[in-house]
């Protein structure tokens, strides 16, 4: 390992345990005891105890997966469930809570990665023995495999590192046709190389992505692959019902001496979806019968937490991790009256963050934004106040800057909502309202949501989501929210703002150039007021994951690494006997 490359990778860890440190017993960054915040006295904590070995675990879920697809699983619980269960990367996070789950470990491979060529070229050596489901032996042109594959243009929404840092990935459409990278190598069965056309020191992050996960090309179904990945770890797919249950049986061929991370507790698990929010929540509240032996998928409803932080018995199931993910309006801004600045500016000013705040559930599980990235990337773990803009807002500045914009009159535009979040809409669109915007909602089912807000050329105006770094990163966030050359018409992440703009793209490429961690945190930190006062987005709030579980859960946590969700490597349950068959 080269300690120099790691100067970068190694002060951006420290900048995320700061912040997750802060929040981590119910304090603020300067020590204060924050009393508006009841609901993280478990954080940092593994509920239940010690699993024991055996029976069922039940998720319940109001949803289908976004994508299972290890090409185009990019929703934080999602890949926590993949590659916690299904599938293994070359290097993963620490099954630990608290600040500890961003440290990493290697997974499929030996060691982290050993850079060379100034950090432009990444060697990774397989372990010995690692096999798939069916006993054939996992290698690394599988690993290839699928990164390749993630640049096909019928695999969409996936996480697009690959193409954003190989050498040749601009302009290259997947292996079809027998078409490969010649960027990845892999002169044996066990090494795989990645050479870069720039500097890339946090590569090992980058790594534990599903893209890093292998897919035997003879399994390789295209987007049929979704609804049946093949299991290169320790659970695989006994039945997939979309939109209504999946059921993971045990991989006899996972081996446990391969793998410091996963436990495989549980002899199965089974996602329940298709079930209403409320349901979901009181089920887990009573928590009875095989009800017990279950855990939630989506946080609590607004109106439910209020059932569990007044009753102690219920409040000490309660997981509410930072998800260290920031939630915003973006504004198309490549569309009219959007590509006005003014206008997007008085979006700014009229939004009411306050509430915001109480629509998803009110001060003890969220927070008002005032800045794009979350305060675990800022020093201190604390976000900055650039625009100093009241939280309830400034209608009156909002009504001056449409008016100079022309639209003195206001008008009518659409936003587009995950169903999940309904009530945040109607906050937006009555806050809005006050200043002349006129706001028809449209609610999106949870799965469809992210495909629905990625097709550029349908879209709405308006979308209220949020982005979580991937890694402890200011570059795992600012250029995958801003950075307008990686815009697509289908498939679109991040910059749903389909924000481009010259001077913010060149301060990018800048910032990524430098090699002092401290130097390019700053950086970055810098940028995001900048890029607030262009306006392609207005702050919104920062949410904790509130997961409950049931009584006879055991060994679970949220894990920050993956925005706060259950981390599956290590959930379990106190008396398998008493669960569902």
């Amino acid at each position: 390992m080269n300690k120099r490359t790691y100067t970068l990778a190694t002060a951006l860890v420290a900048t995320l345990a700061l912040g997750a440190t802060g929040c981590a017993d119910g304090k603020k960054s300067d020590g204060s005891r924050d009393r508006k915040n009841p609901a993280t006295s478990t954080n940092g904590s593994v509920l239940g105890g010690t699993p024991q070995k055996g029976g069922t675990l039940t998720v319940l879920s109001n949803q289908d997966f976004t994508h299972l697809d290890p090409a185009r699983n990019w929703v934080m619980p999602d890949m926590d469930f993949g590659t916690r269960l299904l599938y293994r990367t070359l290097v993963t996070y620490t099954a630990q809570p608290g600040a500890k789950g961003s440290e990493l470990v290697p997974d499929l491979a030996e060691d982290l990665g050993t850079p060379s060529n100034g950090a432009k070229t990444w060697t990774f050596r397989l372990k010995p023995g690692l096999k798939y489901e069916d006993g054939t032996p996992i290698t690394s042109r599988d690993v290839k495999h699928n990164v390749e594959r993630s640049f096909s243009p019928d695999l969409p929404g996936g996480p697009d590192y690959a193409a954003r840092y190989l050498v040749g990935g601009k302009d290259y459409r997947g292996p079809a046709e027998g078409k490969h990278l010649d960027s990845v190598k892999t002169p044996d069965d066990r090494t795989i190389v990645f050479e870069l056309h720039t500097a890339f020191a946090e590569f090992p992050f980058a790594a534990t992505l599903p893209t890093f996960a292998p897919v035997p090309p003879s399994r390789d179904k295209g987007p049929q692959y979704d609804s049946r990945p093949f299991s290169s770890g320790p659970y695989k797919v006994e039945t997939y019902a979309r939109d209504k249950q999946l059921v993971l049986v045990r991989n006899t061929h996972w081996d446990a001496r391969t793998d410091s991370v996963r436990k495989a507790y549980p002899d199965r698990i089974v996602v329940t979806m298709g079930l209403k929010g409320n349901q979901i929540d009181d089920r887990l509240i009573a928590s009875s019968g095989a009800d017990a032996s279950a855990v939630s998928w989506a946080q609590l409803r607004p109106e439910s937490i209020s059932k569990v932080l007044t009753r102690a018995d219920v409040k000490a199931r309660l997981l509410a991790e930072s998800s260290s993910c920031t939630e915003m309006v973006q504004m198309h801004t490549g569309r009219a009256p959007f590509d006005d600045l003014k206008v997007r500016q008085a979006v700014q000013y009229a939004l009411d963050r306050e509430a915001i705040v109480t629509a998803a559930g009110g001060p003890a599980v969220v927070d008002a934004s005032t800045a794009a990235m979350p305060g675990a990337l800022f020093t201190g773990g604390k976000q900055p106040d650039t625009l100093k803009i009241p939280l309830s807002g400034d209608v009156e500045k909002a009504k001056r800057l449409l008016e100079e914009a022309g639209k003195a009159d206001g008008f009518s535009t659409r936003l587009t909502v995950s169903m999940n979040d309904k009530r945040i809409g109607e906050a937006i669109q009555e806050s809005l309202g006050r200043a002349g915007i006129e706001v028809t909602i449209e609610t999106v089912d949870p799965s469809a949501f992210y495909d629905t807000i990625g097709d550029t050329k349908s879209r709405t105006d308006l979308v209220y989501t949020g982005w979580c770094p991937d890694y402890p990163s200011g570059s795992t966030f600012l250029p995958f929210v801003f950075d307008g050359r990686f815009i697509k018409v289908k498939g679109n992440s991040g910059n749903h703002s389909l924000f481009k703009d010259d001077a913010t793209m060149k301060r990018m490429d800048e910032i990524a150039a430098l090699s002092e961690g401290a130097e390019a945190n700053k950086a970055w930190q810098e940028l995001d007021g900048q890029i607030l006062a262009k306006a392609p987005v207005a702050p919104g709030a920062s949410k904790r994951r509130t997961l409950l579980i049931g009584t006879n859960v055991a060994g679970a946590f949220g894990h920050t690494s993956w925005s706060g969700q259950l981390d599956y490597a290590t959930v379990g349950l106190k008396d398998p006997s008493k669960s569902a068959n």
